[in-house]
């Protein structure tokens, strides 16, 4: 099969996409009625064969396939070859021969390469007018195929590429670990987590805390309950390793939102929260809201004690039944926060719950449409834009870590970083203006 980074070459040629594997000739049989019947009128496509040689070679259209004998016209048409994983690539050049639809054999190039060549597990090869190509560097003279595979090629519904391989994780690791903030005041941005009681922000927490323990962990404590499990206000550093030093993030924790007045978290505590006025472990009262003499209270703040960013935290499961009076909490927390100028953004949690197709596999977060939808739902009751919605998969009931959850989970810490720059970046702008007036 096309190696990852081969299918990120091929799909760096033809856009923002993603390759689905519709013909597989080892398992579906080297005939042209098995291939025909898994890929006509699919497109576009791309065709792979592979012989003993190591050879990786075939051809791209965007026409579908069919059995009409006729020749069709693309002009995107190319074939290409790997030299190891580079690409390289032979245009069409008589674009009215591009492909021809024959019955009893797989891709068709117009009379120059064949994969599957009259029902037999061999390639047909004659470089010539329609593809031009030394036949030495595609296939190195070998058409006995090994195999022969039929990719479609589909847009992507999010612009997001995400790479499901350990070299990301590792990649997003190193980013976390090396990051620093623009200010020098600043050593561990501040991130609030704000969201309905059992979203999960909690378990967001001990979630990134298990990437980087290297094994699933929970110090906050998290679960299911219908009242808030966190009654104080937290600040959580994040450890690289048990004996490691801080990563330079602090997720902040609060009492989860409650539908009722007077429950959960209450709005003017949150103003406090953000303003950097709350000590650790303030114990939350949400009958009175906290004041300038309570124990611990910070009369005057620094950058650093700030809150940089906040990330709503929404179980993707619930979204359709967010209670009115939920909707309306938020929607005031979301103006008090645009109004001192925070970044915010959703994480969209238990993704798992909510669609069978990323129970099954958490790499199809971005395939499913069903997610998509509830994103755009997020977005309209939140009033946020998509690029500002990020799903994640928390850690529940696992034991051991998987490499795709933790590159959702990391890749929402580096979301959190770039928000965090715009904040102080504003904050430096703001800042500059201010000394101008004074001179």
């Amino acid at each position: 099969i096309l190696t990852q980074s081969q299918q990120r070459t091929i799909c760096a040629q033809l856009g923002r996409v993603k390759l689905q594997l519709l013909y597989k000739a080892s398992i579906h049989g080297f005939t042209g009625a098995a291939f025909h019947q898994r890929c006509d009128n699919r497109s576009p496509t791309v065709s792979v064969g592979y012989n003993n040689s190591g050879f990786v070679f075939g051809g791209y259209t965007k026409q579908p396939f069919s059995q009409s004998g006729q020749y069709v016209n693309d002009d995107q048409a190319f074939l290409f070859t790997f030299d190891c994983e580079n690409l390289i690539k032979y245009p069409v050049t008589s674009t009215a021969h591009a492909v021809k639809m024959i019955a009893n054999s797989g891709p068709y190039f117009g009379e120059t390469l064949v994969l599957v060549n009259a029902s037999q597990a061999v390639a047909y090869s004659n470089p010539g007018n329609i593809y031009n190509f030394p036949a030495a560097q595609m296939h190195g003279n070998d058409l006995n195929l090994t195999e022969c595979e039929v990719y479609q090629v589909e847009g992507k519904f999010s612009d997001r590429e995400i790479y499901w391989d350990l070299l990301k994780r590792k990649e997003l690791i190193e980013s976390i670990k090396s990051y620093k903030p623009t200010v020098s005041s600043v050593t561990q941005p501040r991130v609030l987590l704000i969201g309905p009681v059992g979203a999960g922000k909690s378990s967001f927490f001990n979630s990134v805390n298990s990437v980087f323990r290297g094994h699933v962990t929970s110090q906050a404590i998290s679960g299911s309950s219908s009242t808030s499990l966190t009654t104080q206000f937290r600040s959580y550093s994040v450890k690289d390793g048990r004996e490691g030093k801080p990563l330079p993030i602090i997720l902040c924790d609060t009492m989860g939102l409650e539908e009722s007045k007077g429950a959960g978290l209450d709005i003017d505590d949150l103003s406090s929260i953000l303003k950097g006025h709350l000590p650790d472990r303030y114990q939350f009262n949400p009958s009175a809201p906290l004041h300038s003499e309570s124990h611990g209270y910070r009369t005057s703040p620094g950058l650093k004690d700030k809150i940089h960013c906040v990330a709503y935290v929404i179980d993707a499961s619930k979204v359709s039944i967010m209670p009115k009076g939920l909707e309306e909490k938020l929607d005031a927390i979301r103006r008090k926060v645009n109004l001192m100028g925070i970044p915010q953004l959703v994480l969209l949690t238990k993704v798992d719950e909510a669609c069978p197709l990323v129970k099954e596999d958490v790499r199809n977060v971005y395939k499913s449409g069903y997610i998509k939808d509830v994103m755009q739902e997020v977005g309209s009751r939140l009033g946020v834009p998509l690029s500002c919605i990020i799903p994640v998969k928390n850690y529940s009931e696992e034991l051991e870590l998987d490499m795709n959850c933790d590159i959702l989970l990391l890749s929402a810490v580096i979301q959190m970083f770039r928000f965090v720059d715009n904040y102080f970046d504003e904050k430096s702008a703001e800042e500059r203006l201010l000394r101008n007036s004074w001179h």
